[in-house]
């Protein structure tokens, strides 16, 4: 199928008006199409990590996702990292949950160790870059409350407060959701001292078996100078991931059919 790949802009050209729509729809199509599209996808990622100096370092791996049931809550995500030689082989995989906290491992090839991540580490560094664990699988909408303060001509402006706000080291984010696609297309983290702190953005998207996707997007972190950019390869949706490659075998013996195709 012909991919239409959109940039930023493009995203703000091709939106068309809306009707107004109540908050938690809002936020619930956005998790949606940012974690949930088809049953199940596949995607390779490079990541580049730019420290406050210029100095670079980058990751590649491979992400597999699966949802569990069709309402958008229960889901698993493995990461089998390639690249470079000092995290070769390692794997981190998630186990997502609705009303507890997720279920998180790491396994480091070096050590032959399988750690579990514990909730209190979900807004913890990423291996060494700029997002954090909960970024890369979903921080889930339950845990915040939100609120439409703006509806402009391409977004939908939420704000988000956590409910228990000693979990995490945000006062509160706001998410600009476009309002054609569900894309979140750039959320901003705000600090205790009601300060902008962090940012995130979708710098590039592209329609994948008809769904909008992200294939390219950037975190920045604006106290440490720091920015760290995933770029997508190779995406593809409902290619039949069988349920057991998301178990704790698979961190030693990862399912290279899959993950090499």
């Amino acid at each position: 199928m012909k991919k239409a790949l959109l940039t930023f802009a493009a995203l703000v050209a091709l939106s068309a008006p809306a009707m107004a729509m109540d908050v938690s729809e809002i936020v619930n199509k956005a998790n949606h199409t940012a974690y949930y599209q088809g049953e199940d996808g596949r995607s390779r990622v490079k990541m580049e990590i730019t420290d406050k100096q210029g100095r670079k370092r980058t990751r590649d791996f491979v992400i597999l996702r699966k949802d569990v049931g069709n309402k958008d809550k229960e889901q698993k995500f493995y990461v089998y990292f390639n690249r470079p030689a000092d995290v070769n082989k390692t794997v981190f995989m998630v186990w997502k949950h609705v009303g507890q906290d997720d279920d998180r491992w790491m396994y480091l090839p070096a050590l032959d160790l399988v750690k579990r991540i514990a909730a209190s580490d979900e807004r913890t560094s990423f291996v060494g870059s700029d997002y954090f664990y909960e970024d890369v699988s979903g921080r889930n909408p339950i845990e915040d409350n939100h609120e439409l303060i703006e509806t402009t001509d391409n977004y939908y402006i939420v704000k988000s407060t956590p409910k228990d706000s000693s979990l995490v080291e945000f006062s509160y984010y706001k998410n600009y959701i476009h309002k054609t696609s569900f894309i979140p297309v750039k959320t901003e983290f705000y600090d205790k001292r009601d300060q902008l702190y962090r940012v995130s953005t979708a710098e590039a998207v592209e329609t994948i078996q008809g769904h909008p996707t992200v294939v390219k997007a950037s975190i920045k972190d604006l106290k440490s100078g720091s920015q760290t950019v995933m770029t997508h390869s190779g995406s593809e949706y409902d290619i039949g991931l069988p349920d057991d490659i998301f178990t704790e075998r698979y961190l030693r013996q990862p399912p290279m059919e899959y993950i090499k195709r």
